[in-house]
């Protein structure tokens, strides 16, 4: 695997085949999606940067997260969340399905649409306990929601990503733009 670090600007005209690790940042290359035409790297717009998407996951208002019952059933539900130091916090009431799910299986996926773009996030919820951490996430979501975080005393988590997916639908350019980063 190449590991120099890269410019936004060489990004798109990487192979197919080849993942990038840039200095700090995930491996980026194209999701393999069988049978929807997906474009090589150096087609359509090339990829996508992971500011592109950092950009939409702090900026989406509403949030989908899949969790998983513990007889196997999906379970997805909105949330408000905001993207703090590159993870996704949430907040959800301590006998909800969503922390129910979460204490027996804490992987999920996190989904946002801004405009005619998404994102696909994976990874495992962590539960929260860290005050000085709650006083970073209640400012964010104050200023993002404007709601009030005093004295709220739900659980919150952290979703670090392990794979992220991101496209844009417009001008029909999914498959031009389809981009997946992972984590080690």
């Amino acid at each position: 695997m190449d590991e120099r670090p890269i410019s936004l600007g060489l990004a798109g005209y990487l192979p197919e085949e080849l993942e990038v690790r840039t200095m700090g940042g995930p491996n980026v290359s194209r999701p393999h999606m069988p049978g929807y035409g997906i474009a090589d790297a150096n087609e359509g717009k090339g990829l996508l940067s992971w500011s592109w998407a950092t950009e939409r996951l702090t900026a989406a208002r509403t949030y989908w997260i899949a969790t998983t019952r513990g007889n196997g059933q999906p379970h997805v539900m909105p949330v408000w969340g905001v993207w703090i130091d590159d993870a996704f916090y949430f907040s959800t009431g301590n006998q909800s399905r969503k922390a129910r799910n979460l204490i027996e299986n804490p992987r999920c996926s996190i989904c946002c649409e801004l405009g005619q773009d998404q994102i696909i996030l994976e990874g495992s919820a962590q539960l929260m306990d860290d005050g000085n951490l709650a006083r970073k996430f209640g400012d964010a979501y104050q200023a993002k929601y404007d709601f009030d975080m005093e004295g709220f005393n739900e659980p919150f988590y952290a979703v670090h990503p392990k794979t992220v997916f991101g496209f844009t639908t417009a001008d029909d350019q999914f498959t031009k733009t389809a981009t997946r980063w992972m984590f080690d």
